[in-house]
């Protein structure tokens, strides 16, 4: 008998390499949008995070007072935010001591913002906690992060 190699395979088929991008090309389409919206959360987040000398100015000045919220100079806003690459304006009412933050429109959509509330120290045992609650348009409070979604403390 002669000798009968069986032919083996070797490597993949066309089609097995077609069929391998077309899943690999389904979860980069499902994950982009994602991943984008991620990033943009991830940017105003670093926005509200920018605004913490600003809650310790506005919370030192009320304990000390005991009284009375800061004015903008008392507190040391100036209205614009410089140090945030991320934050386009800080804008705060001295009325309720609440600071509002709201992110560039290079983060990748325009018109986010945050608003944190101090409480009331007097009324919580000499503590102010800072609420976070959506200061735009609801279509944006995805990009929001989660604690200012829901209305919680920051």
């Amino acid at each position: 008998m002669k000798n009968m190699k069986r032919n083996v395979q070797q490597g993949f088929t066309l089609i097995e390499l077609m069929i391998v991008i077309a899943i690999v090309a389904i979860l980069v389409a499902l994950a982009v949008p994602a991943y984008q919206d991620y990033t943009i959360r991830a940017k105003v987040s670093e926005c509200i995070n920018s605004a913490a000398p600003l809650k310790l100015g506005v919370a030192e000045f009320r304990m000390t007072d005991g009284v009375n919220w800061p004015t903008a100079e008392q507190a040391g806003v100036d209205g614009v935010a410089g140090e945030s690459t991320e934050c386009q304006v800080w804008q705060y009412d001295a009325a309720s001591g609440a600071i509002t933050v709201t992110a560039k429109d290079t983060v990748g959509v325009a018109g986010v913002s945050a608003t944190l509330t101090p409480s009331d120290p007097t009324a919580e045992n000499g503590i102010i906690n800072w609420t976070c609650t959506n200061g735009g348009s609801v279509e944006l409070a995805k990009y929001l992060p989660s604690t200012c979604r829901s209305g919680g403390n920051t």
